[in-house]
């Protein structure tokens, strides 16, 4: 019998959410889940990933000193994720790698959706900029705001050090992603001991593909 496992090969999966949700520690221990089961798994980030992608980075969440328009956002973070895509997501699952991505479209829909950013837009835009490869499964890491930012701590990035009604407003895009998403997407309680956690997100991906055979 196959494992669940053997189907992801060759699949993009992405986890996103609200900040202080847990995605770098969680995409680790996904990460070795299947790496442990025999698959190469590369990790990608957004925005950097890249050497272009990381100038953007630099620009979105470092510089405080320039007022970028929300629209100048979005576009930048289109840009880092064409580069993304074209350098290191396509060439990975073309070769049977299983891509695991911190945010994605996802993220732009919320954090710039806050905004005031048309999400259908976003949505027009996010599909030239990849191609049309929307990712096979997409893990939003639910915390609430004061959950969140407390983890975050005091040393913030550029979009970190906005208020938390801006961050109420990103976590309502992200629960309100699936009236606009055009893939699948699943919301895990981030709240708990890292190894709870670990364990629904282990159960929302195998469970993912094998209600839908998505990923």
């Amino acid at each position: 019998m196959q494992l669940w496992t053997e189907s992801l090969r060759g699949r993009f999966l992405v986890m996103d959410g609200p900040d202080g949700g847990g995605k770098t520690t969680q995409l680790g221990a996904l990460q070795a889940t299947l790496e442990a089961a025999g698959l190469e798994v590369v990790r990608a980030v957004e925005p950097g990933g890249t050497d272009t992608g990381k100038q953007i980075r630099e620009i979105l969440l470092h510089r405080k000193d320039l007022a970028l328009a929300p629209m100048c956002e979005t576009l930048l973070f289109m840009a880092s994720r064409a580069q993304l895509m074209a350098e290191t997501i396509n060439p990975a699952l073309e070769r049977g790698a299983v891509v695991l991505c911190d945010r994605f479209i996802s993220a732009t829909l919320a954090y710039q959706g806050a905004l005031g950013v048309d999400r259908a837009m976003i949505v027009s835009l996010g599909e030239t900029a990849i191609g049309g490869r929307w990712p096979d499964l997409t893990l939003i890491l639910d915390v609430p705001v004061d959950v969140g930012m407390g983890r975050v701590g005091k040393q913030r990035d550029r979009m970190e050090s906005r208020g938390d009604d801006y961050h109420s407003r990103v976590r309502d895009g992200f629960c309100a992603l699936d009236e606009v998403y055009p893939a699948p997407v699943v919301c895990v309680d981030a709240v708990g001991e890292i190894a709870t956690v670990s364990e629904r997100v282990l159960a929302a991906v195998q469970a993912a593909c094998k209600a839908e055979d998505a990923c």
